[in-house]
């Protein structure tokens, strides 16, 4: 996946490739999306199958899409609250454009899919085929509003609706005690409006601890963190539960055989590192070499950890920090998950954050890259929370990032962007409002420097920047981040190449013109052609300048020795490097080396120079691509 760039997008927001699917759900007049004709069940497969080749015109070689298994909740386009774990949401399906059929016509345009999985919850109605809660509900005149009749042979498909709007819930209610409840006080009044057992909670006895947590977080960097539910929409899974793992490991299986390329684990930190390298994990990977052999050995896994803060280690907790989750086990724990995940917690808290692993599998030894030791790694690669958090400025971001690189198994590995579907910089609650050039620069710096970029859907234009990113159903999407982006694409593109636009008519077109498009093409083809900016391990040592590094990759079986020079936004110097013939991958300038010494000259907020070595089977390949509004002489 290193030799990948990533971008992200939210399937039901993208692009609308067949209105009948689409769903505005019982909150489609009072969040205001009615009045745009914009419902949030928008953007489907067919969509991004008639998209692909914009995408691969950006220079895009992977997407990421947001969850696809059926869910159920009030606002649920987003795919976070899984219900029916076995079932693609055919929200998101058309006739001849399934999940499957777009794996196979990104797979046709050597475009890799990266599918965001939940393993930490279900939606608040439980997972079907684990445990789905009943609960008390009375069809009187203050609920039948909400409780629909109960049809025989009728389940809950996100596709039915009544005639407000509201998916069929009738297969949840019942005033008949369900056969083995749990919930405590079934169908007793809590009050005048309301009853015991009415709404799924997670301390009312009605999930049974057996497939659930019962409790709600408090401490969001405790213990509890991982064993209680974090939001009413969130029920927690117990992934110490046998049932529970085997439940999710045959439905994630069954996603691996139809040939994604990789999962992006949504609340990784929620789970315990031991559960995580224990089962998860080794269950994925093996699936995927049983399923495509030695090519299986590529499926990519990246997880979300949330930390906040801008210190190496958050709030120097090494079990809530994102690196933490890159390591496999140093001790044997209890052969009972539900101890050993206590035991882990309480021994890595006690070593704290002086006595965690530490690798060199990032840095040069001088000029030369060493072969990496991945053999503590435990297979699971992480968004690089730190770099993103510092993106309201690129030289803060390039220092915070470096500064964490030898706590992580390996940080070429590391997933890197600006702002997603949650936060921007800093926890911003806002997409990124730096402005064109400040985005330039942080492209820039992504596309050069160690880790896997990734871009947001439409931070290419600068889509809604500035606007919230998630008010929920409060307010209409088009006033957010997570706004519908066809209007921007409609019409048709060619791409001949990554990054390179045969053709294109209508108003995709003219956003294939604004400058960032331009920059994210380029960047695309220059890291696509050097090695060493795809899975290079780098140095700042003997190198003066803000952002500025040298990076190599060798790879003797392959014959492979790529070796560069970059420098974003200003000049630098850099010393003790081999001497030899180095090539601008920018302005095809070309220097000649004798004494260990090149000074690189480059001004303009986001512009770069990139001086490859020319090295014996691996000649630099001078200017790539065309001058354009950032990269310049």
């Amino acid at each position: 996946m290193r030799e990948d760039s990533i971008y992200f997008v939210m399937t039901a927001r993208f692009y609308d490739g067949d209105p009948s699917n689409n769903r505005g759900g019982a909150n489609h007049v009072s969040s205001g999306n009615a009045v745009n004709s914009d419902p949030m069940f928008r953007g489907d497969f067919q969509g991004l199958i008639n998209k692909l080749d914009y995408i691969k015109a950006l220079g895009f070689s992977a997407i990421w899409i947001t969850p696809v298994v059926l869910n159920r909740s009030d606002y649920d386009f987003h795919g976070y609250h899984g219900y029916d774990f076995f079932r693609v949401d055919p929200r998101l399906e058309s006739p001849g454009a399934t999940y499957q059929d777009l794996i196979n016509a990104a797979h046709d345009k050597d475009i890799k899919i990266i599918q965001d999985v939940v393993y930490n919850h279900s939606s608040r109605w439980g997972a079907k085929g684990l445990f789905t809660p009943k609960v008390f509900g009375i069809r009187d005149n203050q609920w039948t509003w909400y409780y629909d009749e109960p049809q025989e042979g009728i389940e809950y498909d996100g596709l039915q609706q009544n005639d407000a709007g509201k998916p069929y819930n009738g297969d949840l209610w019942s005033t008949k005690e369900p056969e083995g409840n749990t919930c405590r006080n079934w169908g007793i009044p809590m009050n005048s409006k309301t009853y015991n057992c009415q709404w799924p909670n997670p301390t009312s006895g009605m999930f049974p601890s057996q497939y659930y947590h019962s409790c709600w977080i408090g401490n969001w960097e405790g213990e509890d963190s991982r064993s209680c539910w974090l939001h009413e929409d969130l029920a927690d899974f117990n992934t110490e539960s046998k049932p529970v793992q085997d439940y999710l490991i045959e439905a994630y299986n069954r996603f691996i055989d139809m040939g994604v390329d990789g999962f992006r684990i949504d609340t990784a930190v929620h789970i315990p590192r031991v559960t995580w390298n224990r089962h998860f994990l080794p269950a994925a990977q093996e699936r995927a070499i049983e399923k495509f052999g030695e090519k299986g050995r590529n499926f990519y896994m990246f997880g979300e950890v949330g930390a906040f803060v801008n210190d190496k280690w958050n709030r120097g907790s090494v079990n809530h920090s994102a690196q933490f989750f890159t390591w496999k086990e140093r001790k044997d724990y209890s052969t009972n998950d539900e101890v050993a995940a206590l035991e882990q917690y309480q021994h890595e808290n006690n070593l704290g954050t002086a006595n965690q692993p530490l690798s060199d599998n990032a840095f040069l030894k001088g000029n030369l890259y060493h072969e990496p030791d991945h053999s503590q790694s435990s297979g699971m690669n992480v968004i690089d929370m730190r770099m993103h958090m510092n993106f309201s400025d690129a030289n803060n971001a390039f220092w915070n990032g470096k500064d964490s690189d030898d706590s992580f198994n390996d940080a070429t590995y590391n997933v890197v962007y600006v702002d997603s579907h949650d936060y921007g910089p800093n926890k911003s609650s806002t997409r990124y409002t730096g402005g064109t050039a400040a985005w330039a620069e942080n492209m820039s710096l992504m596309w050069t420097f160690r880790g896997i970029p990734t871009l947001y859907y439409g931070s290419e234009i600068e889509f809604q920047a500035g606007k919230p990113i998630d008010c929920g159903p409060t307010c209409p999407l088009a006033t957010t981040g997570r706004a519908y982006y066809g209007n921007h694409i409609e019409g048709t593109v060619v791409a001949s190449d990554f990054g390179q636009v045969a053709s294109a008519s209508g108003s995709v077109a003219q956003t294939l013109q604004h400058p960032l498009v331009k920059h994210i093409q380029r960047l695309n083809q220059i890291r696509r052609s050097i090695p060493a900016l795809q899975k290079g391990q780098y140095s700042t040592k003997d190198v003066s300048g803000q952002m500025a590094y040298k990076r190599r990759y060798t790879d003797t079986s392959k014959g492979i020795d790529s070796y560069a020079l970059v420098t974003v936004s200003e000049s630098a110097v850099f010393r003790n490097i081999p001497n030899g013939t180095y090539k601008d991958a920018i302005t095809g300038d070309v220097k000649e080396v004798t004494n260990g010494t090149l000074n690189l000259a480059v001004s303009g907020k986001g512009n770069l120079r990139v001086y490859v070595l020319d090295l014996p089977g691996n000649p630099a390949p001078g200017k790539i691509g065309e001058t354009g509004p950032f990269l310049k002489p």
